[in-house]
């Protein structure tokens, strides 16, 4: 087993990244944090690495749209090349629309976007990977779900980033999904709160705030169960979507819990 490094999706405080980059950098930094996730970078990679490293973080994973189907080789190679220039790793795929996980020829042409897409970033050093959502989980194919049905055609190359907020709405179990996909699993998206409903398949106006997000271990979420059903993971990744509160302190809370569990910066 794995020890997972701490690290932080910086989509949580994008607000306060907007209104004072350094500040919020330099908070985060007191938290005791070295990683953060990346998302956003493409366009501004040297200046944001100069940024991070001006308060000891670094960055190993990152966001980026890597499985459109209308993107073409050379926003790939663009992608990469900004990855590398910030030090990543791993690039995830954050969102693919519902509308393309409602049957099976969609899904399997967004796996082979993610395959040609691995192949591509192996020439820059890197890796990719996916991020789910929840409307991964609620269409069906041959009796499995449409995210597991996904990952069946990737390439074994092609890693995955379980967000295990997402992956327990609608009273998924999340934890039984974890155990089924493995090795596979990279990184977790560590995210407590209320267990919601799927709301990206129905189209209708959704309140994030819904979700009553708060720091791990504090909410309906099997995050304690989710890291110990992922071995495997080389990050543990807090994020928040929405927070009620001073969100530095929610990550702070988040952060202490998983300290308390092991989990190392």
């Amino acid at each position: 087993m794995s020890t997972p490094q701490l690290s932080l999706q910086l989509y949580s405080v994008r607000d306060a990244l907007k209104a004072d980059e350094d500040g919020t950098l330099a908070r985060l930094a007191e938290t005791g944090l070295r990683n953060v996730e990346v998302f956003d970078f493409v366009n501004r990679p040297r200046e944001l690495a100069d940024a991070l490293g001006r308060h000891g973080l670094s960055a190993r994973t990152g966001h980026a749209g890597i499985a459109a189907p209308d993107q073409g080789r050379d926003a790939l190679e663009r992608t990469f090349a900004a990855a590398r220039t910030l030090g990543l790793e791993t690039v995830y795929e954050p969102m693919v629309a519902a509308s393309r996980w409602a049957d099976a020829e969609r899904i399997d042409e967004t796996a082979k976007l993610l395959n040609d897409a691995a192949a591509i970033a192996a020439d820059h050093g890197l890796r990719v990977g996916y991020h789910n959502h929840s409307q991964e989980f609620t269409p069906t194919v041959d009796g499995l779900s449409a995210y597991e049905w996904f990952v069946s055609r990737l390439d074994d190359t092609v890693e995955l980033e379980v967000d295990v907020y997402w992956a327990s709405a609608g009273g998924h179990d999340a934890v039984a999904l974890l155990g089924r996909l493995g090795d596979r699993v990279t990184a977790l998206h560590i995210k407590d709160g209320a267990v919601v409903d799927d709301p990206f398949t129905s189209g209708a106006p959704f309140d994030i705030t819904l979700t009553r997000q708060v720091p791990a271990g504090q909410g309906e979420i099997p995050v304690d169960a989710a890291l110990a059903a992922a071995p495997n993971a080389a990050y543990a990744i807090v994020e928040f979507d929405s927070y009620a509160g001073d969100i530095f302190q929610g990550i702070a809370g988040s952060v202490a819990h998983l300290r308390e569990r092991g989990v190392v910066r």
